[in-house]
């Protein structure tokens, strides 16, 4: 199994920044790709960035290109999110995820972080 922990969020004006990040433990060496998901209160998770291991293929929702960067420091197990020019519709948890157990497709996830955007 792969276990993770978030941390970084907090409050933040709106057009600031934070860093998240997630560390990895378990299992790690059977992770695919680590991710970051938010979920806005009332509302279904959602995709925000994706990484795979390798650093090859990385993907990022519409809302949040050009704003939001992952990055994976493989020798730490931890991936972060850095995140700028923040906006008061982004108040959510943020939760990582991995993609773990090879060809099993295994999901395990963080327990999230909160991060509110004051306008």
């Amino acid at each position: 199994q792969v276990q993770l922990v978030e941390s970084g969020g907090g409050v933040v004006q709106a057009g600031g920044s934070l860093r998240l990040s997630c560390v990895a433990s378990g299992s790690t060496w059977t992770i695919n790709a680590m991710a970051w998901y938010r979920q806005a209160l009332g509302k279904q998770r959602e995709l925000v960035a994706r990484i795979t291991v390798s650093g090859r293929t990385i993907s990022y929702s519409d809302s949040v290109k050009d704003r939001f960067t992952i990055s994976r420091h493989i020798a730490e197990n931890t991936v972060s999110l850095q995140i700028d020019s923040l906006k008061p519709e982004e108040t959510a948890v943020y939760y990582c995820n991995a993609e773990y157990g090879h060809n099993r497709g295994l999901d395990s996830w963080g327990q999230g972080t909160q991060v509110a955007v004051a306008s």
